[in-house]
């Protein structure tokens, strides 16, 4: 102790540990501790011994903090429970009674109801004259159908009673009506026959008559025939198809035979002229051979010799135009 505590003339005590040394070091560490907190503090942190929040800024938080609470439970119901919430709310600050906020007896419509109530099986010029936006979505649905064939229910056909409808884009992708039986309960594929029916509907309180085509199998085409035989579409021929045809569409096809024509000719011309010599020659033995046969022994068809007496029997080289009428001929009846 004698070495540690010193008694100076003063009257006073003194240590080692309280020397001006010693206070030094403690300032030097406090320095270093703030200066590692000022590296450390994170830009948003606010200081250790900040001064106290007013109380508006207070507020001002607490009330974003709720609004962001509420917007969260708004988010997670669904419409009519919001709906709910919101009457609710409204009775319990502005007063009134929960029967004001009843709901009416008329059924909620869905836009499937809009579509039943306007649409139209074919729609006319008169028809779009008041377009309201019910209409205006049958309409739109309308456009979206495929009107080469229909689909047939056939279930109440001992009552004379047919129902139809044009087909959607998945029935013609499938070849629902077309490849497929068109009956609804139906998906036979073999011995379809195509059929035209006067399909008469009441519509809007309105009569009408429309002419529609039909593709069925044969137990579902003695279902459509049961009370009355309904005219059957089939192919027709080519010569009908061009007695059929306008006048200026026959004259475009006799311009391009004529001109195929003129065509083959010119490419046979110099092989007449190649061939003259030897179509004398072998048409003097021909006859020769002709005086020893008999009139009952001529062949039917041509004979070796006739191949050479003249040019080769012009053939008619079909357009691109008329190939495709031919393949679409069995397919759109």
């Amino acid at each position: 102790m004698e070495s540690l505590v010193k008694v100076h003339g003063g009257g006073g005590y003194d240590s080692d540990f309280s020397d001006d040394d010693g206070q030094g070091e403690s300032s030097e560490r406090g320095l270093k501790r703030k200066r590692e907190e000022e590296i450390l503090q994170k830009p948003f942190q606010k200081g250790r011994h900040s001064e106290k929040a007013h109380r508006s800024l207070h507020a001002s938080e607490v009330d974003r903090e709720e609004a962001r609470n509420r917007r969260a439970h708004l988010i997670s119901m669904n419409a009519f429970e919001r709906h709910k919430k919101f009457v609710g709310d409204y009775i319990l600050y502005y007063g009134g009674q929960m029967a004001d906020f009843s709901r009416s007896t008329v059924k909620d419509k869905t836009d499937l109801d809009v579509l039943r109530e306007n649409h139209r099986f074919l729609w006319r010029d008169e028809d779009e004259e008041d377009m309201t936006w019910e209409k205006e979505l049958a309409k739109k649905y309308y456009d979206k159908l495929f009107k080469e064939y229909c689909i047939a229910d056939l279930s109440r056909y001992k009552e004379n009673k047919f129902g139809f409808r044009w087909r959607v884009e998945n029935e013609v992708v499938s070849g629902k009506g077309q490849f497929q039986c068109g009956n609804k309960r139906c998906e036979n594929q073999e011995g379809l026959k195509s059929w035209e029916v006067n399909f008469a509907y009441v519509e809007h309180g309105e009569k009408k008559n429309a002419l529609v085509k039909l593709r069925l199998c044969p137990e579902c085409s003695f279902k459509l025939n049961y009370h009355h035989k309904r005219k059957e579409v089939k192919a027709k021929t080519k010569r009908v198809l061009e007695e059929n045809q306008e006048p200026s569409q026959k004259k475009k096809k006799r311009k391009r035979s004529s001109h195929s024509k003129k065509k083959h000719k010119h490419k046979h011309k110099h092989r007449k002229h190649r061939d003259r010599s030897a179509s004398s020659s072998s048409s003097e033995s021909s006859e020769n051979s002709d005086k020893g046969s008999e009139a009952g022994d001529e062949p039917e068809g041509q004979s070796e010799a006739d191949h050479w007496r003249g040019p080769a029997p012009a053939v008619e080289e079909k357009s691109r135009e008329e190939e495709f009428d031919e393949y679409f001929e069995d397919m759109f009846l």
